[in-house]
Parts: C-alpha cells; sequence; structure tokens
C-alpha cells in the first residue's frame, strides 16, 4: 500500500477499510493477483489527489471502476486487450460497488497452499491489511528491502499457481493470529480486524480452535486500554488498572473458551485462550493461579515445542515455584530468544539480584527494535538501580 494511503480518511471514508472489497472485486473480474494489487493501489493515490475537491457518491464503486481501467492500462498489449475486452463483455460493466465482505475471503486466498505461512502473513498484511512494506517489514525484524522481496516472490507464487484455490484452516487461523498481534502491539491498529473476521470464520466453521482463536482475541483486548499509558509507555501485567479491563469481552471469552474446551479437541489456541483467562480471573496480580497457568504452558509446549511458549513458561514457573526456578528453566533455552534477557532481567531482580537485573534491562534495552518496550526497558534498569542506591 501507496504511503500516502494508508489511514487516510477522505469524505468520512477510510480507504484501508474499502481494500479488500476493492481488490476482490478485481480478481473476480479476472485480474490476476499482482496487477490487481498494483492497480488498487494507483487507484488509492488517485482518490487521495481527487475526493477532497471531488468527493464521490459511492466511493466504493468508483475505487472499484478507476482501479479496473488501471488495471486495464497496465496490461493493455494487442493480444491481451482483446483476451480481456472478451472477459469483460461477459460481466457486468463496473458500477456502484456491492456491499458484501469479501475480506474473510481475501484471507483464505492470500493463505495460498504454494506459499509458506511467512508469505502468506507478509501478502496478508500488505494486500488486505493495507500496511506498508515498511511497516510490515518492522513487525517482522527484517529490512524493508527483504520484506519487498519476500512479498514480491509471493504474488508471482501465487499469479503462477492460480489466484483462485484457497489456503488451509490451520494457516488462516495462523494469519488472523500473527495480524491481531500486529494490531496489538503494531503501528496500525488490525486487531478489531481480526477479532470481527473470527467472529465470521466461528459463525461458518465448526471448529474449537477457531472458537479458541476468537476467545484468546477477545481476552487479550479485554486488557487492552491498560496496557499503555497516555505517553504510549508500556504497563506491564501486574502494574495495570484492573478496573479498566473490559469484563464484557472477559465473560464472552471465558464462555466461548469453555465451548470449545468441551469439544475435547485441544489445540495451541485454546490453550493460550485458557492461560488468558486465568489471568484476567484473578483480581490481582497475587492472586493469580500461577500452578495452574505453568500446567497449561506444559501442554502448549506439548503441542508446539515452541520456543516463545517455553520462554513464558519460565516465567511463569518463576512465579509458581520462584525466581531460581524460573532461571534454572530459562537456562535451558537459547539466548538469541526475543525477550531473552528481558526474562532474565525480571527473574534476577526478582530473586533481589538487583545489580545483575540492572544490567540485563539494559542489555535487553539495546536488543529489541520497539522504541515502547526499549523506553520501559531503560525505565525498569533505572528503577532498580535506584533500589541499589537506596539501600546503600
Amino acid at each position: 500500500m501507496s504511503d500516502r494511503a494508508v489511514g487516510v480518511a477522505v469524505a468520512g471514508v477510510a480507504l484501508r477499510e474499502l481494500i479488500p472489497g476493492v481488490l476482490a472485486a478485481l480478481v473476480g473480474r479476472g485480474a490476476d493477483f499482482a496487477s490487481a494489487e498494483d492497480a488498487v493501489q494507483e487507484a488509492l493515490v488517485r482518490a487521495i489527489e481527487k475526493w477532497p475537491s471531488q468527493p464521490p457518491a459511492d466511493a466504493k464503486g468508483w475505487l472499484v471502476t478507476t482501479a479496473w481501467r488501471c488495471f486495464l492500462d497496465q496490461t493493455r498489449s494487442e493480444s491481451a486487450r482483446r483476451q480481456r475486452e472478451s472477459r469483460v463483455a461477459m460481466r457486468p460493466a463496473p458500477g456502484p460497488a456491492a456491499e458484501a465482505d469479501d475480506t474473510l475471503w481475501l484471507y483464505f486466498l492470500c493463505a495460498h497452499p504454494s506459499l509458506s505461512p511467512s508469505s502468506a502473513v507478509a501478502l496478508t498484511l500488505r494486500a488486505v491489511g493495507g500496511l506498508t512494506t515498511k511497516q510490515i517489514a518492522a513487525a517482522h525484524l527484517v529490512p524493508e528491502s527483504t520484506m519487498a522481496q519476500r512479498i514480491a516472490r509471493a504474488k508471482r507464487t501465487v499469479g503462477a499457481a492460480g489466484f483462485d484455490v484457497p489456503g488451509d484452516i490451520d494457516t488462516v487461523l495462523r494469519v488472523l493470529y500473527l495480524v491481531f498481534n500486529e494490531g496489538y502491539t503494531g503501528e496500525v491498529d488490525l486487531a478489531s480486524e481480526a477479532i470481527r473476521l473470527a467472529r465470521q470464520l466461528a459463525a461458518i466453521r465448526d471448529d474449537p480452535e477457531v472458537l479458541g482463536l476468537l476467545a484468546l482475541f477477545l481476552l487479550h483486548h479485554a486488557r487492552r486500554d491498560a496496557r499503555s499509558r497516555p505517553d504510549g509507555g508500556i504497563v506491564p501485567l501486574a502494574e495495570q488498572d484492573r478496573r479498566r479491563w473490559r469484563t464484557d469481552l472477559i465473560v464472552e471469552g471465558v464462555d466461548i473458551l469453555q465451548g470449545a474446551l468441551a469439544r475435547d479437541r485441544l489445540g495451541e489456541y485454546q490453550v493460550q485462550a485458557a492461560i488468558a483467562a486465568l489471568h484476567a480471573d484473578a483480581p490481582t496480580v497475587d492472586e493469580t493461579d500461577w500452578l495452574q497457568i505453568v500446567e497449561w504452558y506444559d501442554e502448549l509446549v506439548a503441542l508446539t515445542d515452541s520456543p516463545i511458549a517455553r520462554l513464558n513458561r519460565a516465567v511463569a514457573v518463576g512465579e509458581a515455584d520462584g525466581p531460581s526456578a524460573g532461571l534454572a528453566a530459562l537456562g535451558e533455552l537459547d539466548e538469541g530468544l526475543p525477550r531473552y534477557w528481558a526474562v532474565a532481567a525480571h527473574l534476577y531482580e526478582a530473586t533481589g539480584d538487583l545489580a545483575v537485573a540492572a544490567d540485563l534491562y539494559v542489555t535487553a534495552a539495546d536488543k529489541t527494535d520497539s522504541t515502547a518496550e526499549r523506553n520501559h526497558l531503560i525505565l525498569c534498569a533505572a528503577r532498580a538501580r535506584e533500589r541499589i542506591a537506596d539501600r546503600g
């Protein structure tokens, strides 16, 4: 998506919200995916230039018509023109666009069987989510040029294989999970959109993991307002004002989770939701059932063998059995894991070794690309050193 188009609202219409329907309309008319995505970008740029002075009566219809014309301009060779004109003649002429939501359908198509999950996520964020290549690269901690090449390869792959084969449900769930995480912590808000799509998917797919994913989204989203300060600073779970948690989302999430668990087909998203539910159920951080959380992390590790799950388990072990036990669990993991040093600093601080903790917080701050996280870790280091000074 063009940097100029991202986040722009013209004549009361947020352009990002229109992207899936416009893209789906072009693909439905026979455009290949890569050319359609380029044409949509060009139409968005034209909208930004023209809409402030000439707002359309039908924003989506205007974009579909303009993008289709851009597509035809891009591909007009003599042979291509004859082929596409015959195809267009058999289809309705561009006009007012239907209000059907094509976003979930595009998620399935972007989760193409020929793509790896990472490529599918990148393609979805770019084509459907409306993020710039730079934003996607930052979310994946890779250079922008690397991400541009990855997206280009993904577009070529689906173009060669045919953009008409939907991906499997597991890939779509993974893409939604990562899109939610990007929306929850990233520069662009996609979390609410991920929840909306998860609700749609739960309505049409009888799958406990779909329910588990929706429950997980709701339980995490319930804490969102308490996770940050007005200046954007991070508020860790132990310091959050639980009165700001949305009890309606917590109740709904727990109810959905219980229905999923009753199906007795346990999966990773149900387990993550169960952990989130235990946090949400505790009136205070001191009343958290850490022993049960450790047991759920054991289930998650058994299901996924995920290093990140093992890292989070070390934190839970530190709370349930003491920081020394947490450090022992952490010692079995790769030091190169994201947030490894932040977890180590937290556990050393819990042992009372503030000097080591302060140094590790600084190390962790040096290794993160998130400004908010870096500032939080530097603040933790400063607080540890203040406590050392107070002792002195």
